[in-house]
């Protein structure tokens, strides 16, 4: 019996996604776990994998399709020897398809294809053609049902297409203009137009809504971190040299760990907006935000307050270096109750961070750096780091972000509260 493969839902949210890639072809056998195809979300790019063996016997939606539905049949799986039909099965059918628990690392821009010409409507006519060939045409703008197969049986093959593509043709007309969506590029000027994947569309989408429709609002702050960095220190210092043992704390762990602390002591930060109440979280989670060839993930750390630094510091590498890799499973980084976005790798003297609806919250951590402090009535030198709270104005007043900021100085500036 005939089985429609169904594009799947990755996760809770997800409502459409991208065909990244086909890794089965059209005739080819299929056993229950083996990867199909990859989907593109905003996030990364999801293996697909079988949970009925059969034949692939017709691929409905070409890779490189974006905006494909969540349920939408992708494509038919039959019997061995059962006759393929031409479109999806019109009777329910069990989803053949089942997302594998991680992520691939291949780039989606470079496994995505432009989609193939099908058979104009309302003709009937079913067109049989190799993959391939279908990819040439797709490239070169050629109609396959236009074209006569050499193949066999009348299959249209790669030479079919090349030899059409390579006669004389009549002239398209040249199409209107259309209105550009920004500025045009100064005349004379060079560039390279680099297609948009999924995650960049996505990141550009929320920041946009983030930035347009919630009342940001932002306190910043000096901290001394001195007192931080001497512990961390004599932390490091306890470690075994090398072994299961070993660790290795950085000064972003213990932020972490800090900014948890201060959202237990001040936890109408931790919260979210809705139209009806603030959302008080029973639990904290910290994003901490993650540069990817791509662009940001968030992966989370969560229950940060109730672990310790050295569990913290293991997580966030293992995050971190799974996030870089595109492995990460959807619920490590979807969710979280407060972001972290730490620049000071970079020398940055301060930033602004931009919310991750629902979340009401995020910390933008700049560079330590020495400078020339005041205690008492002498000038002496500290090493000091610039945060900025970034808050929804909607469930978090002026007055209550800088209580929060406080009290993450004081935290930091006497960090034994971080391992007792």
């Amino acid at each position: 019996m005939s089985i429609n493969i169904l594009m799947p839902a990755l996760s809770p949210t997800m409502k459409e996604g991208k065909l990244a890639r086909w890794v089965k072809a059209e005739g080819e056998a299929i056993a229950a776990g083996d990867v199909i195809a990859e989907i593109e979300t905003d996030k990364a790019t999801m293996e697909v994998e079988a949970v009925d063996e059969g034949v692939l016997g017709r691929i409905l939606i070409p890779e490189g399709t974006e905006g494909i539905a969540v349920n939408t049949p992708i494509g038919i799986l039959v019997a061995e020897g059962e006759s393929v039909p031409d479109t999806a099965v019109s009777a329910p059918a069990t989803p053949a398809a089942a997302p594998a628990p991680v992520a691939t690392a291949a780039p989606a821009a470079a496994s995505a294809a432009p989609a193939p010409q099908a058979a104009p409507a309302g003709t009937g006519k079913r067109v049989f053609a190799s993959p391939l060939a279908r990819r040439i045409a797709a490239g070169k703008g050629i109609d396959l049902s236009t074209l006569k197969g050499s193949g066999p049986n009348g299959r249209i093959v790669r030479r079919d297409v090349e030899q059409a593509a390579s006669a004389p043709q009549a002239p398209a007309p040249a199409p209107k203009p259309a209105t550009p969506a920004v500025a045009p590029v100064e005349a004379g000027a060079g560039y390279e137009s680099v297609p948009h994947s999924t995650m960049r569309k996505v990141i550009a989408r929320r920041l946009t809504e983030a930035k347009t429709t919630v009342p940001h609002f932002y306190v910043e702050m000096d901290v001394q971190l001195d007192a931080l960095m001497a512990l961390r220190r004599q932390l490091n210092a306890a470690s075994p040299a090398e072994g299961p043992g070993a660790y290795k704390i950085s000064v972003n762990d213990m932020l972490v760990k800090a900014a948890a602390l201060t959202l237990r002591r001040v936890p109408k930060v931790n919260v979210a907006y809705s139209d009806d109440a603030t959302l008080v979280y029973d639990d904290v989670d910290i994003s901490v935000a993650v540069s990817i060839p791509d662009g940001l993930i968030t992966p989370i750390v969560r229950r940060a307050d109730t672990k310790g630094l050295r569990q913290i510091s293991t997580e966030i590498r293992d995050l971190a270096t799974r996030a870089r890799a595109g492995k990460l499973k959807p619920e490590e980084f979807q969710g979280g109750t407060f972001s972290i976005s730490n620049m000071g790798m970079y020398g940055v003297k301060a930033f602004s961070a931009i919310l991750n609806p629902p979340q009401a919250g995020i910390l933008a951590i700049a560079a330590g750096e020495r400078r020339p402090v005041v205690k008492g009535d002498e000038i002496t030198i500290a090493t000091v780091m610039t945060v900025t709270l970034s808050v929804d104005h909607r469930v978090v007043d002026g007055a209550l972000a800088a209580e929060w900021v406080s009290a993450f100085r004081n935290v930091v500036e006497n960090p034994m509260s971080l391992v007792v």
